[in-house]
């Protein structure tokens, strides 16, 4: 038995493994969790008139927590997009160290009040310029996992646990969650452009020889029907691009009507298309009218912009298509003969959709403009916008969020129905009561599907292959940003990886410090007294030896 007692005290006299017995245990409990990866999308960032902006900060490395329970910069808040208050949002971006916000799993399915929220949130921060880092995370349930937990409070602890000890030991046990996002601060794109592309109807050699004496028709009056391609929004990701789809049926039907000679209008019929649009204050349709030779633009009829043509989000909305003018229209101008005829067609139609005129004066004060046809309009070009919104400040105008596709789809068939029909009626001097596009040239999901998932010319082909398919004269002109005083500017920016690791909270630190103080103590004076342990446990045993020899002994000599 001594032999074995000295086998065990031969282990405290090595030195690595008692390094062992002392690091292991302490690795075990600071080691942190596996961690979970979440692909997120960075928040959109851009520069206008010199002013900023979108979130600039890309990295992330922070303790996460709630919208109830951050406090200072060293924390990262996490929270659902339906949960986030304006309020809430100017206190992150002034005090937060990072925000990731996790998206609703089905917008169609909220009510129209959430819907109303998030419109408002959206524009909140598509408005301003955000220090921190902002990441947007598409719905997850092993992240709404993660936020759930981390959106347990103190306050929910105080209802099942009262006694102090109790909340000790809740703080205690409790998990917390560090978050890495990877990035770098982004840097201006030095190659930012916006690409702007023009097309026309050019009248048949029958008309123009009738109608122009130079026999090209390029003296005919101009109808130029213009929007605006959306590329991004709060990320950078397409959102609805109701209006460009439009046009472009537009741009398909009409071409049908053209090739008729008996159907050739007494107009040129142009169509001009730009990216970005109200988000970059209509920077593409500005950089076109500067241009020096823009032979378009000799006699134009009117122009007539489209935006917003519907609601992609719109709950409880009127049906009403507005037209936006910057002064009122004259009697028998061609604005004032064109909103007539409009509202004749759509009440033979549009069903319940109805038309009315809105009258804003452009505040040249401002730098930001609130319609396109604003931009025409000061060159003393006949102007307006149609659009499904009654109010400038609309969040509709560009929001990422819509509604079921379908929904929308018959939407914009019964708007481009209405447009078309007027555009007809107004060219080509026909009762408004009458039905031209019908049969073979009516308007259905096919000549609006195949382009709502238009890309920017600077992606693909796609818009410049269906201009030059049915119009002449096809342009494309870029806008650069000016060296010295751009007028915008793009940054790049793209989809990150989110890392989320369970940790234990900050006085977990404090109380492992405690425990190990106490573990190390133990040992050390285990170390420390096992000699004088082992000499009093081999003093008993020899003594307990003895006498049990002794009593061996004097009961032998009996016998």
């Amino acid at each position: 038995m001594l032999n074995e007692v000295d086998s065990f005290a031969d282990i405290f006299r090595g030195g690595l493994p008692y390094c062992l017995l002392v690091a292991l245990p302490i690795l075990i409990l600071v080691s942190p969790s596996m961690a979970s990866d979440f692909q997120v999308m960075s928040m959109t960032k851009f520069d206008v008139n010199g002013e900023q902006f979108g979130s600039r900060s890309s990295a992330i490395s922070l303790e996460a927590k709630s919208l109830y329970t951050w406090s200072t910069g060293r924390h990262c808040v996490l929270a659902r997009l339906l949960d986030i208050s304006v309020n809430d949002l100017n206190k992150i971006r002034q005090k937060a160290g990072g925000l990731i916000i996790m998206l609703p799993k089905d917008v169609t399915a909220l009510n129209d009040e959430v819907k109303e929220h998030v419109l408002m949130l959206e524009q909140q921060m598509l408005s301003q310029a955000i220090p921190v880092p902002v990441y947007f995370a598409p719905f997850n349930p092993k992240l709404e996992e993660i936020l759930k937990d981390v959106t347990h409070t103190a306050i929910d602890n105080n209802v099942e646990n009262k006694t102090a000890f109790g909340q000790m030991l809740l703080l205690v046990s409790a998990n917390g969650y560090h978050v890495t996002v990877d990035g770098q601060n982004s840097a201006a794109n030095k190659n930012s452009k916006i690409p702007v592309i023009q097309g026309e109807f050019v009248p048949n050699q029958f008309v123009a020889k009738h109608m122009d004496n130079s026999g090209d028709g390029n003296s005919l009056p101009l109808i130029l029907i213009t929007a605006s391609l959306k590329t991004f929004g709060i990320i950078n990701d397409y959102p609805l691009n109701a209006d460009s789809a439009v046009t472009m049926a537009l741009v398909e039907i009409f071409s049908k009507l053209h090739s008729m000679i008996s159907m050739s209008p007494k107009y040129r019929l142009g169509f001009l298309l730009s990216d970005s649009g109200l988000l970059l204050n209509f920077q593409g349709s500005k950089k076109w009218l500067e241009i020096d030779d823009n032979s378009v633009l000799q006699n134009v009829e009117f122009v007539l912009c489209l935006d917003t043509i519907t609601q992609s989000l719109g709950g409880n909305q009127p049906n009403v298509l507005y037209m936006h003018v910057s002064k009122p229209p004259k009697e028998k101008t061609s604005i004032s003969n064109f909103f007539k005829i409009l509202k004749s067609v759509s009440a033979q139609h549009g069903g319940n959709l109805t038309v009315e005129g809105v009258h804003k004066k452009i505040n040249l004060a401002d730098s930001k403009l609130s319609w396109e046809h604003e931009r025409f309009s000061m060159k003393r070009f006949p102007a307006f916008t149609l659009s499904s919104v009654k109010n400038p400040s609309s969040p509709l105008r560009t929001t990422m969020f819509k509604d079921d596709e379908s929904q929308i789809v018959t939407q914009l068939i019964t708007s481009a129905k209405i447009i078309a029909e007027s555009l007809a009626c107004y060219m080509y001097k026909i009762d408004p009561q009458s039905d031209v596009f019908d049969g073979h040239v009516a308007i259905n999901e096919n000549n609006i599907l195949p382009y709502l998932g238009l890309r920017s010319i600077l992606q693909n082909n796609d818009i410049k292959d269906g201009f030059e398919k049915y119009l002449k004269n096809v342009k494309i002109v870029y806008d650069k940003p000016d060296a010295r005083e751009p007028d915008f500017m793009f940054y790049n920016g793209v989809d990150a990886k989110l890392n989320v690791y369970r940790v234990k909270p900050a006085i977990f630190d404090l109380f492992l410090t405690f425990v190990i103080t106490i573990y190390l103590s133990t040992i050390y004076f285990a170390i420390q007294f096992f000699p004088r342990f082992y000499d009093l446990v081999s003093a008993k045993l020899n003594l307990s030896m003895r006498s049990s020899n002794g009593n061996a002994q004097n009961a032998m000599k009996r016998k």
